[in-house]
């Protein structure tokens, strides 16, 4: 009986309960006044849809009679995603815009703010992110992941947006003012945090349409009424090249090559044209939607002019080069051109030629091409391919000079595979053959000629021993006969010397003698000394006055076999017993 007493109580006072997941909308059933034409939320206490919603909670003085409480869940937006909004009410979007501009409202829960605050109808600007929010769901409808299919939207527009690690998001406005004229892309816009804060974009000038900013790697609260994301790899620069950028965008046009460059327009990194500047090896945001990059290769480049193709694929459309001699032969010529870019001089290059590609088709083809064509008019194909190296020194220091005037480096000018007329290398072929054949024919007879002396001078060999053999027999008899000549005058010359000697002695001997004798004679006498002198002699010499053997006159045998017997003991022959 209590509970009846209660519930007739509130209802007589009016009373509406509000749970805590409920937001309740107040619709006034009439009342003294009415909406104003166009108008649809109610923020005088009009009759009709109520701007301000009831919260969690007990409300009295909502007559059932007068005010109907409609019971609506609070909206919901799940992690990683976000929600659109659209409003009924509000002033009408300006002319030129197709979003209405975001108002400070706490996120669509204060309904009288934003429609006192300026807000205006329809598609919003601002977007709900993740969270709960208490809104008026009669002024907001809310669009989220799970019933965007019901009103023709793709759910995948109502996620984050993620860009991924190593790509760059190209960003396309829906909103804003019209690009200005020769420009194809809007300016870059502050404070507008990536995307994320339209209105911001909107109040610092932003422009609809392709943008100059690119959306780096992560994950961003996007709108997709508001804009279209494009994801597309970074540049990457490899080892050995940088990266030349031209810019459609950008500040005015202001040359900065100086007075030297008369070819073409460098500027400064930010302006519109061939920055001055190139990307070096690396990874680099680039938005290829507003700028170009030519990679220049900064290491050595080989052009073949001839039927292979290096892996840059620069010399795909070059051939052989097909020239006419002095002797009107016509005959190909297969040559390799090594050049270098500086990194400082990619710039320039690109600047006057456009691309390293039209850098060989433009450039390199005629001057190396037309160099060999005329240089091989002065001469016939055989001083060609017998002065080869010198053709090839010649060529390398004409077509430096030349590619030295568009700021690439000749390294080497190179000849490869000549190719002469088949009817001229047969000819010349013969004649080689023949010439050959000549040298062989005098190489035979050289040798035959050599033969014919070894075998002569191996007679006049064996002659010659013996001639040897004579001539040394001849000096050896002069030899001896010298030698005996030598040997009759030394022994004659120390003959005269001994007889000379001998004879001043003998000399001297008998000086000494007579000088000997003539003091004896003085001092003895001549008689005694003779006599005395007779003395000397005979004991000098041993003579024997008294004989060995004396034999007497008597006659008989006795005697002389005595003597005989004498004689015999004497010599020795006989001997003693």
């Amino acid at each position: 009986m209590g509970i009846v007493l209660f519930i007739l109580w509130a209802f007589w006072l009016g009373a509406v309960y509000i749970r805590e997941q409920e937001v309740g909308i107040v619709i006034k059933k009439f009342g003294s006044r009415s909406l104003e034409p166009g108008r649809l939320i109610a923020l005088a206490n009009e009759s009709g849809i109520q701007a301000d919603t009831l919260p969690p909670g007990l409300h009295f003085g909502l007559w059932k009679w007068q005010y109907r409480v409609d019971k609506v869940p609070v909206v919901r937006v799940c992690q990683g995603e976000i929600a659109l909004v659209m409003a009924a009410d509000g002033s009408p979007i300006p002319p030129g815009r197709i979003l209405a501009r975001a108002v400070d409202c706490d996120h669509f829960q204060d309904a009288r703010r934003f429609l006192t605050g300026g807000g205006e109808r329809g598609r919003q600007l601002a977007i709900i992110t993740a969270g709960t929010y208490r809104i008026n769901t009669e002024l907001f409808q809310i669009i989220t992941s799970y019933n965007a299919g019901e009103l023709g939207m793709n759910s995948e527009y109502l996620r984050v947006y993620h860009v991924s690690p190593d790509m760059v998001g190209v960003v396309t406005t829906l909103d804003g003012q019209p690009i200005s004229e020769g420009e194809i892309a809007g300016p870059n816009v502050p404070a507008h945090d990536n995307f994320q804060n339209p209105q911001a974009f909107l109040d610092n000038g932003g422009h609809r349409g392709l943008q100059e900013q690119p959306m780096l790697s992560g994950s961003w609260n996007l709108n997709p009424w508001f804009v279209n994301v494009e994801q597309v790899h970074m540049l990457e620069i490899p080892i050995g090249y940088v990266g030349v950028v031209i810019s459609f965008v950008g500040r005015a046009h202001i040359d900065v090559s100086g007075a030297d460059f008369k070819h073409g327009d460098l500027v400064a990194a930010g302006h519109k044209g061939v920055w001055v500047t190139p990307l070096y090896p690396g990874k680099h945001p680039i938005n290829p939607r507003v700028m170009k990059i030519e990679l220049v290769p900064t290491t050595n480049i080989v052009l073949n002019w001839a039927n292979r193709t290096e892996a840059h694929h620069f010399d795909a459309k070059l051939s052989s080069i097909t020239v006419r001699s002095k002797d009107g032969f016509g005959f190909n010529l297969d040559v390799a051109q090594i050049i270098h870019v500086g990194a400082l001089d990619a710039p320039k290059v690109i600047s006057r030629v456009g691309s390293m590609q039209n850098m060989v088709d433009h450039v390199l083809q005629p001057i190396v091409g037309n160099y060999f064509r005329n240089s091989a008019q002065d001469f016939s194909v055989l001083d060609f391919l017998s002065a080869r190296s010198q053709r090839q020194s010649e060529a390398a220091r004409h077509i430096r000079t030349a590619l030295g005037a568009y700021d690439v480096q000749a390294i080497d000018t190179l000849i490869g595979d000549i190719t002469p007329p088949q009817e001229l290398m047969l000819t010349q072929t013969d004649r080689k053959i023949a010439e050959e054949q000549r040298k062989t024919f005098e190489v035979q007879e050289a040798a035959q000629i050599q033969r014919q002396q070894l075998v002569r001078q191996t007679s006049l060999a064996d002659i010659q021993q013996q001639v040897v053999g004579a001539e040394q027999g001849v000096s050896i008899a002069e030899l001896h006969a010298r030698a005996a000549v030598k040997k009759a005058d030394g022994e004659a010359e120390s003959i005269r010397l001994r007889a000379h000697g001998e004879a001043e002695a003998i000399r001297a001997t008998g000086n000494a003698k007579a000088e000997a004798y003539r003091a004896g004679v003085e001092s003895l006498g001549s008689e005694s000394y003779t006599i005395m002198q007779l003395m000397q002699i005979v004991g000098d010499k041993n003579v024997r006055i008294v004989p060995d053997v004396a034999v007497t006159g008597q006659s008989g045998t006795g005697g002389l076999a005595d003597a005989l017997l004498s004689t015999m003991l004497q010599s020795g022959k006989l001997k003693k017993s």
